[in-house]
């Protein structure tokens, strides 16, 4: 078992079962959302205090292993 499973958690009542930090309304989404848009995770923690290192992690873990098993299209091509 991943070791991200003891923090991600999907139900269908919270977030509509979007995967999420497990005890929180804080989805595995917006961690991704903020990271790529430039937040640092220093920041992410201050903004979100239900947050730390290894929740953060795990989001990026879990992302990792999502797109493992994902098909993915060129982006050139997604374009079109």
């Amino acid at each position: 078992m991943p070791e991200y499973r003891k923090w991600i958690t999907s139900d269908p009542n919270v977030l509509f079962g979007k995967p999420a930090i497990k005890g929180t309304r804080i989805a595995v989404e917006l961690i991704l959302d903020e990271l790529a848009g430039g937040t640092t995770i220093d920041e992410l923690i201050e903004a979100y205090p239900r947050l730390n290192r290894e929740a953060i992690s795990a989001a990026l873990a879990f992302a990792a292993d999502t797109l493992r098993a994902e098909v993915t299209y060129p982006l050139d091509q997604a374009a079109s």
